[in-house]
């Protein structure tokens, strides 16, 4: 039996990568980070106890897989309270299968940092326990020293309760100003897809311990969509039968098109030609899939497993969310696969992005807007340093998915920068540019007491200075497309409080009122396939 904890005594548990080598590389700033923190509980008159000791043989303190995880809370009191500290991208199995049998209050704090991510990883988890109906408190910081930290960490800590955050941003669907027509066509959209039906290309189901963005398909049924389980081995089998010749044509397309691709000479540590080229055959493979088992969009896992076989997919994903993209033939040469429109893609298997993007692209499409959407992660955000916005810019940033249609001048302004080499060591180029100012409308689509609920609302990418930019860049993965958001009538904190997610899906329209009704015609399709569907600001 696990040794009672004193009175004003609180655990802490991290939860870290599943890759050696990147807990290996975060310890030292999640060491700053539990010092912090160690410090705020002190001054607040309790106490930390560390639930699982530094590793020596491994050279960190994170908890890096299930099975430990499990292990560590079967030696926990499990009625003393628990605060998850995360500084850096987590694997949120690693804990929440302990967390869910944990009788004691939970606590989720992250940083506040685009270099150090740990807020995606809290807001995964957060995502996580919300999909399992498990009662939590979470907060943030830049340096757990701030007066609306400390008061909400100083409450908790008194009395175990949940921490109420600030709803006041949000609106039932009900409350959404929708014309007679605009819910009419929202509803026909809705019609169309249960009567049809959509299948879900899902390439190795459940990304990175992400519970939160696997939609069960009882949820789907009722809706009309159905997932078709597809391996990432076949995948990269059928990489490997593309032939040279077309890879190089697509290749060809894109430097053509003005892509500038960052080559170096060294396979392990650059971006070269021939990781580019085998990209090319994964994205031929892929859209060949698609049409081979009828899907009206794919999700590739692409993390674990593909990894030590092939050059990341970033590039892959983005070309196949974009309507203006290299010609994919058929593989009897016969048909030409989606000409003129993107191949849905859903970065990480997020089956829950996935609902999004089915819905943003029937919707975009019915009220004539571009067709292009993606999902990015929930990186960071800051006030613009050059003084030229003056509202709080979010960063929105994935690893290169995003359609090169959202970047300022298109395909010219796209570049191809090397995946991490530690995460990827086959390489593999991004996506990246710079979001071009524009109305835009986001959403997410997640699972909450069995449901599915969509939270939508405004937002508007800024064109920032170029110095500013590249201060976010430097701050955040400078390889990566990067979107400058400010989220109309919501708050940084209101967002983090009730964000169901580490993702977040964005589509443009070419006007604020045009966003607006994509806005409107989206709620009104959500919510007549049962979507519980939540306005977001203004």
């Amino acid at each position: 039996m696990a040794k009672k904890l004193n009175p004003g005594e609180v655990y802490l548990v991290a939860s870290g990568d599943l890759r050696l080598p990147a807990n290996q590389l975060c310890w030292e700033e999640q060491s700053k980070m539990e010092e912090a923190l160690k410090n705020a509980v002190k001054n607040l008159g309790c106490k930390i106890v560390r639930a699982h000791p530094f590793k020596k043989d491994e050279g960190h303190g994170f908890i890096g897989s299930q099975k430990e995880g499990l292990d560590v809370f079967s030696k926990m009191d499990p009625d003393a309270p628990v605060i998850v500290a995360e500084s850096v991208w987590q694997y949120s199995h690693h804990v929440y299968p302990g967390l869910l049998s944990h009788r004691g209050p939970i606590l989720n704090v992250a940083n506040w940092s685009g270099t150090w991510p740990g807020l995606v990883g809290m807001l995964n988890l957060n995502a996580c326990l919300t999909k399992a109906g498990k009662k939590f408190s979470t907060l943030w910081s830049v340096d757990f020293t701030d007066q609306w930290f400390l008061s909400r960490l100083g409450k908790w800590l008194k009395d175990g309760k949940i921490i109420k955050q600030d709803t006041s941003h949000l609106s039932p669907f009900e409350s959404i100003k929708i014309s007679a027509a605009d819910r009419a066509l929202g509803e026909k959209i809705a019609a169309e897809i249960r009567e049809k039906k959509v299948i879900l290309g899902v390439f190795d189901e459940g990304c990175m311990g992400m519970y939160s963005a696997i939609v069960p398909d009882e949820l789907l049924f009722p809706i009309g969509v159905y997932k078709e389980r597809l391996n990432q081995s076949a995948l990269y089998y059928e990489t490997t039968q593309v032939p040279d010749a077309e890879a190089k044509a697509v290749f060809d397309w894109l430097v053509k098109k003005g892509v500038t691709f960052h080559f170096g000479k060294n396979e392990k540590t650059d971006l070269t030609k021939n990781q580019v080229l085998l990209q090319c055959k994964m994205y031929i493979a892929a859209a060949r899939m698609a049409d081979r088992f009828g899907a009206g969009m794919i999700g590739i896992q692409y993390q674990q497993g593909l990894k030590d076989l092939l050059p990341a997919s970033d590039l892959v994903e983005g070309i196949l969310n974009n309507a203006d993209r290299p010609p994919v033939k058929s593989a009897d040469g016969k048909r030409t696969l989606w000409a003129g429109k993107p191949i849905l893609h859903f970065n990480e298997v997020d089956e829950c992005a996935a609902l999004d993007a089915l819905l943003d692209n029937r919707t975009l499409a019915a009220c004539g807007q571009p067709l292009e959407t993606t999902l990015h992660d929930v990186r960071w955000g800051d006030f613009d340093q050059s003084g030229t916005v003056k509202d709080f810019v979010w960063v929105m940033q994935i690893s290169g998915a995003a359609p090169p249609a959202h970047f300022k001048k298109g395909w010219k302004g796209a570049h191809s920068w090397r995946q991490t080499p530690m995460y990827f060591p086959f390489g593999g180029g991004t996506l990246a540019g710079v979001y071009k100012p524009g109305e835009l409308v986001w959403s997410r689509t997640f699972v909450e007491n069995g449901k599915l609920g969509m939270d939508i609302g405004r937002a508007s990418a800024v064109d920032l200075p170029q110095k500013e930019v590249e201060r976010r860049l430097s701050l955040c993965a400078p390889n990566w497309p990067i979107a400058n958001l400010v989220l109309h009538g919501v708050s940084r904190d209101q967002f983090m409080g009730r964000h169901r997610a580490n993702h977040i899906q964005v589509c443009y329209a070419r006007s604020a009122k045009e966003a607006n009704r994509v806005l409107a015609v989206k709620a009104a399709a959500a919510n007549a396939l049962g979507f519980k569907v939540t306005r977001c600001g203004n």
